[in-house]
């Protein structure tokens, strides 16, 4: 079949809201953009188990280290999910790996700041899930097929999550004047890198036209920041705080809040690997996968060991 044929049919399918499949003809750009989409995704699960495992031994209360360590535990398991829906498009794990280790292949930029104190742990739960789960919701409908299977239990999880940390902040603001002050504090810091988290501007992103045509993404990162925002603005008056954004208003005409203007300089310069706690987070990793080679090659040692006795007993 000619190029142009296999691409009207495989737009068809898409158009008709019908999954693509690993085996099934695709673009080769198309590849590409689910590689880095997915494996970007994966990591950013990955290295965001580092700033909340930081506080499993330090949380609060038994309750709260249980609460902390089931959230890093099913973010271990969403990025293992991911990396898996990934390899379906031809790329191994180890290579996915090498590209965060290199620094060549992104995660979320939000996890480049650091968790100083522990109502931290409760504005990554309400607002830095809460922003994830805006633009993950719509991916459950992604075209691709094995991706949006992957994100349907993803999701789920991540709405417990969301809520985890909002009654993490809850508890803090019905506290004391220190307990007030520290979960204001943590959304001061937190609440414009979680509005940063849905990426440049619809007219500075360059993937974002090729995306929604081909149905990986449904709303663009303006139309999800906007959904975001109008959510937070009112979340934020049941816990007695407020949103450090003195341009933040409802419009009536619109139907929605306006915000102030986002500072790009500061996105790029931490996407770029110079934000607070870059080297950190990586150096992490590359000391996780270096210390963990010796695991690895037992297995594979153990694995080839049982092969060759199977293959004796078949014998």
């Amino acid at each position: 079949m000619h190029v142009h044929d296999l691409e009207t049919t495989f737009q068809d399918k898409i158009d008709n809201e019908i999954r693509i499949e690993p085996k099934d003809w695709m673009p080769e750009k198309y590849r590409q953009t689910l590689i880095r989409q997915i494996s970007q995704h994966a990591h950013s699960e990955i290295v965001g188990m580092l700033p909340e495992g930081n506080w499993i031994s330090r949380a609060p209360s038994l309750r709260r280290k249980a609460i902390l360590l089931a959230k890093v535990q099913d973010e271990a398991g969403h990025g293992l999910y991911l990396y898996s829906a990934a390899e379906t498009l031809g790329i191994s794990r180890e290579e996915m790996y090498d590209q965060l280790h290199t620094g060549k292949a992104k995660y979320s930029s939000i996890f480049n700041y650091p968790t100083l104190t522990w109502a931290d742990v409760g504005a990554i739960g309400w607002l830095v899930d809460g922003a994830a789960i805006m633009n993950q919701v719509p991916l459950c409908r992604t075209s691709y097929g094995p991706y949006a299977r992957a994100m349907v239990r993803v999701c789920k999880e991540e709405s417990f999550h969301q809520r985890q940390g909002f009654e993490a902040l809850l508890h803090l603001s019905r506290g004391t004047e220190d307990q007030k002050k520290m979960c204001q504090d943590a959304i001061d810091r937190w609440w414009w890198p979680s509005v940063m988290m849905f990426g440049p501007s619809d007219d500075e992103s360059p993937n974002t036209a090729l995306s929604m045509k081909w149905r990986i993404k449904r709303f663009t990162n303006d139309e999800l920041r906007q959904k975001f925002v109008d959510v937070c603005a009112e979340q934020v008056k049941i816990l007695g705080m407020t949103l450090p954004d003195p341009d933040l208003k409802w419009n009536e005409e619109k139907g929605h809040y306006d915000f102030g203007k986002i500072n790009w300089e500061e996105f790029w310069n931490v996407v770029s690997g110079n934000g607070p706690c870059n080297k950190q987070r990586l150096d992490t990793r590359k000391k996780a996968w270096e210390n963990g080679a010796w695991v690895r090659e037992a297995a594979t040692a153990h694995a080839e060991k049982r092969k060759a006795k199977e293959a004796v007993q078949a014998a």
